[in-house]
């Protein structure tokens, strides 16, 4: 049997994609990071409109949530792209933050994409390869954003801990061949949503953009629904581990190593430049963990319950929303959290971005310090 209508599956789930029991719909969400799984009919029909109620306004919030991700994101992050790229001298700092920046801009410059989807009722309109490009684009974000962060602290790891190498290796060109080497990998943990974003045409001749995990429309046979279990998990699963967990592990061990260098050396005051990327990472991390944890409670065992279907009917939206902010936020980070705010506020914004994105001198100060005979002048570094 083909899928029921667009319409009718956004009515019962729209972004919570978590009907892995009864797999006879298509949901729809205006979220790219919505599995879009099918999902379970609702029993009556006063549970259903009390539901239509709640996705209703669901719907509505994550528009409002998307247009000022999509405003915020576009300028504040082309503002970074035009400041760090073209403007600034180029330093290994500038060259991880601008590609961040990058990350972060084609993300929102395809939102409207979904917000038109929204408004449309879940009919797309763009097409099966931009209905393809949308939702791979969204994870390309998502890993980028977390390998770049997973760089940077492996990079300040090293330059605390052999300052001198550092300060001879180190160099913008390999910072930029480093990052290329990120975006090859998060292409490829994120092309599986190239083949397995699709789109379906209902009676109503309206459009639905969904993951068709089992790459097929007929969902009778239990060998079919066994295959779309199975990728659903593994999609989850590698998401979570390689999008968040590895690299989350791996940044608070270089942080750690750090934070015990930087006492050991009395260098306590050395720790200012690291508040830009503490605060990107924090941020990255508020945003993106109630997201995972939404999308593994979708593959457990208990996610049939009437309690957890309406968590995840209530909470998938609002952490998809969140995920998505955390693509508007950094620009602000890099302004309010960058040294001396107060002093280069009242400056251009040209200044104020140079600020936060520049070469820090903790690794000089720790390389002339290592070659000095003063241990008086090692416990008091230039900031």
């Amino acid at each position: 049997m083909r899928p029921p209508t667009a319409g009718r599956a956004a009515k019962e789930h729209g972004a919570a994609d978590s009907g892995l029991q009864a797999m006879d719909s298509v949901s729809s969400s205006p979220s790219p990071f919505s599995a879009s799984s099918p999902t379970t009919q609702f029993e009556n029909a006063t549970a259903e409109d009390y539901y239509s109620g709640l996705q209703k306004s669901m719907h509505i919030l994550s528009m409002v949530v998307y247009s000022i991700a999509c405003l915020l994101g576009v300028t504040g992050n082309g503002l970074v792209i035009w400041i760090a790229g073209f403007k600034m001298k180029k330093t290994v700092n500038s060259v991880w933050f601008l590609n961040l920046a990058i990350a972060d801009f084609i993300f929102t410059f395809f939102l409207p994409l979904s917000i038109t989807y929204t408004a449309l009722g879940f009919h797309w309109p763009f097409g099966k390869l931009l209905c393809k490009l949308n939702s791979t684009i969204a994870f390309l974000n998502m890993f980028a954003s977390v390998f770049l962060l997973m760089v940077i602290s492996m990079d300040r790891c090293v330059s605390v801990t052999f300052p001198v190498w550092s300060h001879n290796r180190r160099s913008p060109e390999l910072a930029a061949r480093i990052a290329l080497g990120t975006w090859v990998l998060a292409l490829l943990l994120s092309s599986p949503y190239l083949v397995f974003r699709d789109t379906v045409v209902s009676s109503r001749n309206v459009t639905s953009c969904y993951n068709n995990f089992a790459l097929s429309d007929d969902y009778t046979s239990e060998a079919t629904r066994r295959l779309w279990r199975m990728r659903h998990k593994v999609m989850i699963v590698t998401r979570f581990l390689c999008g968040f967990l590895i690299p989350f592990m791996v940044i608070l061990i270089c942080y750690s190593i750090v934070a015990v260098k930087l006492k050991k050396r009395q260098l306590a005051s050395s720790a200012k430049p690291y508040r830009i990327i503490i605060a990107v990472t924090v941020s990255f991390f508020l945003c993106y963990f109630p997201y995972h944890v939404f999308s593994l409670l979708e593959i457990s065992k208990n996610s049939s319950s009437h309690e957890m279907k309406m968590a995840l009917y209530i909470g998938i939206p609002l952490v998809s929303s969140l995920a998505f902010f955390n693509s508007c936020i950094n620009p602000i980070l890099y302004v309010f959290v960058g040294p001396d705010f107060k002093e280069k506020f009242r400056q251009s914004i040209l200044s104020t971005f140079e600020g936060a994105f520049s070469e820090e001198s903790v690794l000089g100060s720790l390389t002339s310090r290592r070659k000095s005979r003063s241990a008086s002048e090692a416990e008091v570094p230039r900031v």
